[in-house]
């Protein structure tokens, strides 16, 4: 029904997953992952078809569509791009200091022969409360919040015990719930 790797015959890591969606904790304790690297290529390779994306854009654009729910690890995207590269479904073009990904003939044609799959899949990407949902992205958004205020260059110590006591009585008040 699908053809994954119709005329190829290099074998990456990432060509063999864990099942449809990865539903397993990956390293580091970052949570579930939302799939798993065999079926997160139909993904990559759709947002590359929309517009020629650099990785971190793929990164971004990912987390945007799950509503700040999952964010992939670059570990996980900058090799499953030089796999679709070494698949001849994306060609790569300097950009500055960055790699542009764009879609080849190639890369079409596997993605219009896996059409159902990867309707499926970005189906699944903006599902509300995929991964946990909003408490996942308020999470997010208070690291990106205490990290960004605590760095910024003009810390002093005074802000940094006020955040320190924020998130004191946040953890105290959320391990108070019944």
């Amino acid at each position: 029904m699908f053809h994954l790797f119709k005329g190829h015959r290099h074998s990456h890591p990432h060509m063999h997953g864990h099942g449809f969606f990865g539903h397993h904790r990956g390293g580091g304790g970052r949570g579930p992952k939302m799939f798993d690297s065999g079926a997160m290529r139909y993904v990559v390779l759709q947002l590359i078809s929309e517009k020629p994306r650099h990785g971190y854009e793929i990164i971004k654009e990912l987390e945007t569509r799950a509503g700040g729910s999952y964010t992939p690890s670059p570990g996980a995207i900058y090799p499953l791009l030089s796999m679709l590269h070494d698949m001849g479904h994306v060609s790569i073009s300097p950009d500055g200091a960055k790699k542009l990904h764009t879609i080849t003939p190639e890369g079409q044609a596997f993605l219009d022969e896996n059409r159902q799959m990867v309707d499926a899949m970005m189906a699944r990407l903006s599902e509300p409360g995929v991964g946990g949902g909003d408490i996942r992205a308020l999470m997010h958004a208070l690291k990106e919040a205490v990290i960004g205020r605590a760095r910024d260059g003009s810390a002093t110590e005074t802000r940094l015990e006020a955040i320190r006591a924020i998130l004191r009585k946040a953890a105290a008040d959320i391990n108070a719930l019944d």
